[in-house]
């Protein structure tokens, strides 16, 4: 698919991502409606009705490339798909459901095992962060366009990491100093990708495995705007696994996060 086509497409999408948006916030005002799933882990009718707006605008875009979402994959049947879209239509949703604003709407377009498109809503910030390419990665701010380049916005000589828990194991706290982390936040949702991408936060570290549609569309965000995404062993990695299942992640702002 041709970058003008993948910027048409991505572009297409910010009007229903900003709509899906102010829907969960008005779902969340009238009283969430909640149930658990399978693996015991919530689901609201925020992320339903995210889903099927999302959903829909995506078939009218592109009919013939199938769509993977967190609230309707069976994961009996293994993934045989090299190009598909991956939707996570609320990144955080115990977040959201506790009224927090750091919960996210996520779709990412694979080709050929690699995030090629990414956009992501942040309802309660009012931001919207989309990519179509290798430095094409933007943020809709305040109805201002930034173009992202991870050019860092904290001080320097500083490292300001983010990671996945409040008291990290042994093995993140070890791969933080080998960074030389100065401090860490916690932030669970998609939208660390985001925030390094913008040059906020300068480093990432994730032992947990999450599934391809968590991380798809914030790779394709961090990755086109310049940051480094592997495994916390350093390697490279692509989608289309049978089971979804990413490797541990690692998000860098960049080879020398001091500047």
């Amino acid at each position: 698919m041709k970058n003008e086509q993948l910027k048409l497409i991505a572009e297409s999408l910010i009007d229903i991502t900003e709509k899906a948006g102010k829907k969960t916030i008005e779902l969340y005002s009238s009283g969430l409606k909640i149930i658990k799933k399978p693996d015991d882990s919530p689901v609201t009718n925020g992320d339903l009705e995210v889903d099927k707006m999302l959903k829909e605008k995506i078939k009218e875009l592109t009919p013939n490339i199938p769509i993977i979402s967190e609230e309707s994959v069976n994961l009996k049947i293994r993934n045989t798909l090299k190009t598909y879209w991956l939707l996570d239509p609320i990144d955080g949703t115990k977040e959201y459901i506790s009224g927090k604003d750091v919960y996210t709407l996520n779709a990412g377009l694979i080709i050929d095992c690699l995030p090629s498109l990414g956009i992501i809503g942040v309802p309660k910030k009012n931001r919207i962060f989309y990519s179509y390419g290798k430095g094409n990665s933007y943020l809709i701010e305040k109805n201002n366009k930034i173009k992202l380049d991870c050019e860092k916005k904290t001080k320097k000589n500083k490292i300001f990491a983010l990671t996945n828990r409040t008291k990290p194991s042994g093995d993140i706290l070890k791969k933080l100093n080998e960074f030389g982390a100065n401090s860490f936040l916690k932030i669970s949702s998609s939208y660390k990708y985001c925030l390094i991408a913008n040059g906020e936060y300068d480093l990432y570290v994730d032992k947990v495995r999450a599934n391809e549609w968590d991380d798809a569309a914030g790779h394709a965000i961090a990755e086109h705007a310049g940051a480094i995404v592997t495994d916390m062993d350093g390697q490279s990695f692509e989608y289309g696994k049978e089971d979804y299942k990413n490797p541990t992640i690692l998000i860098r702002r960049s080879k020398n996060l001091n500047v």
